[in-house]
């Protein structure tokens, strides 16, 4: 599929495109304010919550919470109709950002479980968390 006609990755400019290499190499960034400390996601060139310009690229650790999520059975943009049914998902990341996503892999998705980030095709995507066993 030629990238003019997919929908689920934006094009990258001079100043998103840190964020999408990173996502490619496997690495997921958000960005944090010099000036009032806090993270914020999506990308901006300035801080959503004081407006300062004191931005910087961090990596996220990659994991988060689940906040909400939705079932989608039908999309007929490329490449989401062949997707169907998709978990559309927000998620809060543990710096504290909340972030839209897709919630992938096995399980049935649960509010406030534990999620990890994946990539697929250099697109952050998030699955559960394998809970640890106890010791017998």
């Amino acid at each position: 599929m030629e990238p003019g006609n997919r929908h689920d990755v934006p094009e990258a400019d001079s100043f998103t495109r840190a964020y999408w290499d990173a996502a490619a190499a496997g690495r997921l960034l958000i960005r944090r304010c010099g000036a009032c400390a806090r993270a914020h996601h999506y990308p901006r060139e300035f801080c959503p919550h004081c407006w300062s310009e004191d931005v910087t690229w961090e990596e996220a650790s990659g994991l988060a919470t689940l906040y909400t999520w939705s079932v989608v059975h039908r999309n007929d943009l490329p490449p989401f109709g062949e997707r169907t049914p998709y978990v559309a998902a927000v998620v809060d990341l543990a710096e504290g950002p909340r972030m839209s996503t897709e919630f992938v892999g096995e399980g049935e998705p649960a509010g406030g479980m534990e999620l990890a980030v994946a990539f697929r095709d250099g697109v952050p995507v998030f699955r559960a968390v394998p809970t640890a066993r106890p010791a017998p």
